[in-house]
């Protein structure tokens, strides 16, 4: 298993900087809640499954079964 960024640089430079107007927690959800702070807590409860692979919510990170 492996986490790495999105290869998309445009995309990692958008959330980068909405993670940095919201303190740490996704530019993606409105509420601003400990589960909802980078990286979040759905995004960890899929990285917990080992037959997932795919992107964060908000397309940061993605996880692969590697």
């Amino acid at each position: 298993m492996a986490i790495k960024l999105n290869p998309d640089k445009e995309v990692v430079a958008m959330i980068r900087d909405g993670l940095k107007k919201k303190n740490g927690y996704c530019p993606c959800r409105l509420e601003i809640i400990p589960e909802n702070k980078c990286m979040c807590k759905e995004f960890r409860d899929q990285v917990a499954d080992p037959d997932f692979e795919g992107f964060c919510h908000c397309q940061l990170y993605y996880k692969t079964k590697e």
